[in-house]
């Protein structure tokens, strides 16, 4: 996997991903890591990404929508109705697109489509921490 060395943040942030796949969260991590990012927090649900969210504050969540027990966009909206500053960016596969403009519509700063790369990741998380939003 290429890593996009021009797209390094000079000051470190906080991050949860929030995925049932392990092997995504490490992913998503290890290009989190590689742009000055720091992984605080994992959850494998929404009922896990809810308490870290609140318990961490981080800077940004990476959810991703399909997950077990609570679904991301049921997870958006919770979080959102307590924080609408939440800066959070959904993750689903190419076949949920209507999903994704849900999610944007109830709070989501932008979206990351799967399968992705690393560049893209970064390209979209530097976008929302800078912007607060798609730009």
């Amino acid at each position: 996997m290429k890593q996009p060395n021009s797209i390094i943040f000079n000051k470190s942030f906080k991050c949860i991903i929030a995925d049932d796949s392990q092997f995504a969260r490490m992913n998503i991590g290890k290009i989190v890591s590689s742009i000055g990012g720091q992984v605080t927090g994992e959850a494998k649900n929404g009922i896990e990404a809810i308490e870290l969210y609140f318990r961490i504050k981080p800077d940004i969540l990476l959810l991703d929508i399909t997950m077990p027990e609570l679904d991301g966009i049921e997870t958006l909206k919770i979080i959102m109705d307590k924080d609408n500053t939440a800066k959070i960016i959904v993750i689903s596969s190419l076949g949920h697109k209507k999903m994704m403009l849900n999610a944007i519509s109830l709070g989501a700063k932008h979206f990351i489509t799967k399968p992705y790369n690393s560049e893209q990741v970064s390209l979209v998380i530097k976008s929302v921490l800078e912007n607060g939003a798609d730009q």
